[in-house]
C-alpha cells in the first residue's frame, strides 16, 4: 500500500529574507553546483496579491472617492477621456462602473420612481379634502421652487449634489406643501364666508404671512449648525441639511407670492368659462 505524504521544503527564514539570498541559492546543473545568480537574471516585478474573476473573466478593480465639491460629471470625463482610448488600444478590455457607483445608479432609479409615486400620493391626499382637481396643483406648485432653492444652496456652499441631497429634496417636497396647504385652506375659508377670490387671497396672505414665514425661518435656522459642520462625521449629512434649509426658505418666499396669484387666476378662468357657457 502506497501512502502519499505531502512535503514542503524551504530554506530557513534567515536565508530567504532578501533577493540577494535568492541569488545565492545553490542549484545543481550539468553535474555541478552553482549559484542561481550565476545562471539566471533575477528581476523584481509587481504582481497582484490575488487574482479576482467575475463570470470567468479576470478583473482588476480601481476604487476612488470624489473629493468634497467635485461634481459627478468627472465620471463622464473619466469614461470618455481615459477608458474609451484604453478600450480602443486594447479591444479585449472591458471597463464598467461597478461597486458603489453601480449601486448608486440603481438607487437613483428606485428613488426617481418612488418620488413620482409620492407626488401622486400627495396629490390624491389633497384632492380628497379639497374636492377639487385644480387646488392640489396650486398647493404643489411651490415644490419646484423649493428644489431650485436646494440647488442654489449647494452652489453657494460649494457642495455637489449627492444621494443624501436627493433624500433631502424628497423630504423638502412634503415640508413646502404643508405651508402652501395652510395658505390655500385659509383662502377657501374666506371664500366660504362670501369673499371673492381676490379678497380671500389678500386676507389669507396677511393672516398667514407671519406664521408661515416664521415657521420656515426657524426650521431653516435649526439646520444651519449642521450646514456649517466641518467634522468628517458631520459633513456626510450637510447635503441633506442644505436641501432642506435653503429649499425651505426659497420655496416659502415663492409660495407666498405664487399661491395667491394662482388661486385668483384659476378663479378668473372659472368665471370666464362660466360666462362663455351662459352666453
Amino acid at each position: 500500500m502506497e501512502i502519499a505524504i505531502p512535503l514542503q521544503v524551504r530554506l530557513p527564514a534567515s536565508e530567504r529574507s532578501s533577493p540577494a539570498d535568492l541569488a545565492d541559492l545553490p542549484i545543481v546543473t550539468g553535474g555541478r553546483v552553482v549559484r542561481l545568480g550565476e545562471v539566471a537574471q533575477i528581476k523584481p516585478t509587481l504582481r497582484p496579491q490575488r487574482v479576482e474573476r467575475v463570470d470567468g473573466h479576470r478583473i482588476e478593480s480601481v476604487s476612488a472617492d470624489l473629493a468634497p465639491g467635485v461634481s459627478r460629471a468627472v465620471l463622464g470625463e473619466l469614461q470618455t477621456e481615459l477608458l474609451a482610448p484604453l478600450q480602443v488600444a486594447h479591444p479585449e478590455l472591458v471597463a464598467t462602473m461597478g461597486g458603489a457607483q453601480q449601486e448608486s445608479d440603481g438607487l437613483v432609479a428606485a428613488m426617481a420612481s418612488g418620488y413620482v409615486l409620492s407626488l401622486i400620493s400627495i396629490y390624491a391626499l389633497l384632492a380628497i379634502p379639497f374636492r377639487s382637481y385644480i387646488q392640489p396643483v396650486i398647493v404643489m406648485a411651490a415644490i419646484p421652487f423649493g428644489l431650485v432653492g436646494a440647488v442654489m444652496g449647494h452652489l453657494v456652499m460649494g457642495y455637489a449634489i449627492t444621494m443624501v441631497s436627493v433624500l433631502g429634496l424628497i423630504a423638502l417636497s412634503g415640508v413646502v406643501v404643508n405651508d402652501s396647504l395652510v395658505l390655500v385652506h385659509t383662502m377657501n375659508g374666506h371664500v366660504d364666508q362670501g369673499m371673492s377670490a381676490y379678497e380671500a387671497a389678500s386676507a389669507a396672505g396677511v393672516e398667514r404671512f407671519r406664521p408661515i414665514l416664521l415657521t420656515s425661518l426657524t426650521t431653516s435656522a435649526g439646520l444651519f449648525p449642521m450646514i456649517l459642520e466641518t467634522s468628517n462625521q458631520g459633513r456626510f449629512l450637510v447635503p441633506m441639511a442644505l436641501s432642506l434649509g435653503f429649499g425651505l426658505v426659497v420655496g416659502t418666499l415663492f409660495l407666498l407670492l405664487l399661491v395667491p396669484v394662482l388661486y385668483t387666476a384659476v378663479d378668473d378662468v372659472r368665471v370666464l368659462l362660466r360666462r362663455g357657457t351662459d352666453g
